[in-house]
């Protein structure tokens, strides 16, 4: 009894202790959610601050009516005794943007909020109103920047969205359904989100802070008041907020706001090559203790990539210092540089890790050459062939034919192609190409010498 008596004796004192601890001064004010002598949750007086940075973005653009091009033929209307047709009115739609220059009076919003405006107007939650310029705006990454007349502005401060974790709370401040100002909180639910479009880079953080249509553009904000993302898109399959909403991170809305105050546009350079995520399987079958990161399926000739003497079969991990998770996070990297900048990328090869350096040029000059699918081997034949120079004195087997639409037709599998290595292990023969096959396991890596041009093909 005496013992139970002291452990809960000792478990008030430390409850007290902590009490105490999170009431003081100093902590309350490291933690904006506290305040008044009741220490009442709070997030008012963190609103009050950063709240007047968030803008209503209001757009108009043109809608021609939909009509008989007869209608608009003067003779026609004569004829059949129609009346003048007056003009269509303008189309107006609504969003939001944030300041994040208060002295230049720049304005970051959402591309799809401003794409074809006529005029653009910013309103303030003072209701002062503004007459946006835009600035330009960025299609793939959906980032646009707005400026407007640098009048007494509030701007959020920039925060590290590279140091969010999910579970971290986060506030969502926009204008929804022309409703005004409002606030939302939530919590960050996952990171690394793709595939909502997929002609994009993508690289979005979920929220299940509620979002709604109008939100576009808005903040994400840190419970210090520093913005981490720019509120883009929901998932909505009955129009409203079903707790899943994304946002553009800072990292790259910030990267993509240099160049359009630079250029007015975005020059992304390029690497040129084509790539996949390394899996489990593919690393097991390259002999990789990776698990992460994106495979080099091909290299396209006299790109920075061939000058950095990256090759075919090369697993890049990672991106001037920064981990990468997958094929998706090396292009969305590859995306936020402009061309002429030289980049860092750390590459496994054969188990070995090294860094290159490549500068990056503009799309034209290395344009990587058109992805194939992959599947089985099946619908290829192929004939033992004799080291040449063009095989640089390597046996291998010769692709003697491929039926178009066959198994080893969808894997990428082409007439011409010398197959050198399976699994990195040479092959000389049709017999010994079919036994590293049998032994590869789920995944095989055909190490192909293509128009001479290495490349690997990773088949199932």
């Amino acid at each position: 009894m005496d013992i139970v008596t002291r452990r809960t004796r000792n478990a008030v004192v430390l409850l007290v202790a902590l009490l105490a601890t999170l009431l003081s001064p100093a902590v309350q004010a490291a933690m904006p959610f506290l305040e008044g002598p009741g220490g009442v949750p709070t997030l008012a007086p963190l609103l009050d601050r950063v709240t007047p940075a968030v803008v209503n973005i209001s757009v108009q653009s043109p809608a021609p009516a939909e009509e008989n091009p007869l209608f608009r033929d003067p003779f026609f209307r004569r004829y059949f005794d129609l009346p003048e047709a007056p003009p269509a009115p303008p189309s107006l739609s609504a969003g939001s943007g944030v300041i994040v220059d208060a002295g230049k009076g720049y304005v970051i919003t959402n591309h799809h909020v401003i794409e074809n405006a006529e005029k653009i107007v910013v309103t303030l939650k003072d209701r002062r109103r503004f007459e946006a310029t835009l600035v330009g705006s960025d299609p793939g990454t959906d980032i646009a920047l707005l400026k407007i007349e640098p009048d007494n502005l509030t701007a959020l401060p920039f925060g590290d969205s590279e140091a969010l974790r999910v579970g971290d709370f986060v506030i969502a401040i926009g204008y929804p359904f022309g409703l005004g100002q409002t606030v939302t909180s939530g919590i960050v639910s996952a990171l690394g989100r793709s595939g909502l479009n997929l002609e994009g880079y993508e690289d979005y953080i979920q929220t299940d802070a509620p979002i709604n249509p109008g939100n576009s553009g808005g903040a994400l904000i840190t419970l210090t008041g520093e913005l981490v993302g720019i509120n883009t898109a929901i998932i909505a399959p009955a129009g409203g907020n079903v707790g899943i909403g994304f946002a553009v991170p800072t990292r790259n809305a910030k990267a993509i706001m240099t160049q359009l105050v630079a250029h007015g546009e975005v020059r992304r350079g390029r690497l040129g090559i084509i790539i996949q995520d390394l899996t489990p399987d593919i690393a097991e079958a390259l002999g990789l203790e990776e698990t992460q990161g994106a495979v080099v399926r091909e290299v396209a000739s006299g790109s920075s990539a061939e000058d950095a003497g990256i090759k075919a079969g090369d697993v890049i991990v990672a991106f001037n210092g920064r981990p990468l998770r997958s094929s998706s996070d090396l292009r969305n990297s590859v995306g936020l540089v402009p061309a002429g900048e030289t980049v860092e990328l750390t590459l496994v090869r054969k188990g070995k890790r090294e860094t290159v350096r490549a500068t990056l040029r503009e799309p034209q000059a290395a344009a990587a050459p058109a992805e194939e699918k992959t599947e089985r081997l099946v619908g290829a034949t192929f004939q033992d062939i004799e080291p040449t120079p063009e095989t640089g004195g390597r046996d291998g087997v010769l692709v003697a034919a491929v039926a178009p639409g066959s198994p080893a037709w969808q894997q990428g599998v082409r007439e011409g192609d010398i197959i050198l290595a399976v699994n990195r292990e040479p092959v000389a023969s049709v017999k010994e190409l079919q036994a590293a096959l049998d032994k590869a396991g789920r995944v095989a890596a055909l190490q192909i010498l293509r128009n001479g041009t290495e490349i690997f093909l990773f088949v199932r």
